[in-house]
């Protein structure tokens, strides 16, 4: 009964996540007004808004107008259900909330940054400042280690940006900066180092398979929120075995 529970709050989670993908990129309220069509813009009620069964019903389009309901929709919903469901799992009681905010954070900047190429201060800038925060009372993680993170996951980004001579985009650099101030110093090294091996593997996949050339951006922001994942759920396993760390 209690995976159920995670289950279905993850995809509440992954619905509200929906109207932040659409409208932190256009910066639009996230509370006013209330959740419309983005074809027809007629609004939306609540047996229209059922986590993925409202998909489902719906036979994929919209019930107004008739056209298409993009894939992200539910895919989104279910991703975070089952995010929610493996992070119940894996992580500590005490660990499963700071887990779930920063999974649910990389999943929005990971959709952003594949529809529109950016990922919004609007999301990455509270959620530094909200794990500055929260460090105080985490049980994951102290404000010296939280401020660490934020310095290691910004810092090390912003040094291959300079070097690179802008290969890595700003909103990647402040994404790790929040991600740092949730995980602290000692997981966000295993995060980075996941992050550049998953955005290395899926580079090299896209221009085998010719979806991107050479000099096209290739978005980094779904590296950094699988890697974040994997690290999550596999952190005990990486830090015994694969880890040199006192």
């Amino acid at each position: 009964m209690p995976v159920i529970l995670i289950f279905v709050f993850g995809l509440i989670v992954g619905s509200f996540l929906n109207t932040c993908i659409h409208r932190l990129p256009r910066k639009e309220s996230l509370l006013a007004p209330p959740s419309y069509c983005p074809r027809c813009r007629h609004r939306l009620y609540p047996l229209d808004l059922l986590p993925l069964l409202g998909y489902l019903f719906l036979q994929g389009k919209c019930r107004y107008c008739r056209e298409p309901i993009s894939w992200r929709y539910p895919t989104v919903e279910l991703l975070m259900g089952l995010a929610a469901v493996a992070l119940y799992y894996h992580r500590e009681p005490a660990t499963l909330f700071p887990a779930l905010v920063v999974t649910a954070v990389a999943l929005v900047a990971a959709c952003t940054d594949l529809e529109h190429g950016i990922v919004p201060d609007a999301l990455v800038l509270p959620t530094l400042g909200a794990g500055l925060l929260y460090s105080f009372f985490s049980p994951l993680v102290s404000p010296g280690s939280s401020i660490a993170g934020l310095l290691l996951g910004g810092g090390s980004l912003l040094a291959i940006a300079f070097l690179s001579g802008g290969g890595m985009g700003g909103g990647d650099i402040k994404l790790m900066a929040a991600l740092g101030t949730w995980l602290g110093w000692r997981l966000l090294l295993i995060v980075l180092f996941l992050s550049f091996l998953v955005g290395g593997i899926g580079g090299i996949w896209l221009l085998l398979l010719k979806i991107k050339g050479g000099r096209d951006p290739i978005p980094f922001a779904p590296a950094i929120a699988l890697a974040l994942f994997l690290a999550l759920v596999g952190e005990d396993f990486l830090m015994n075995y694969y880890w040199l760390m006192p």
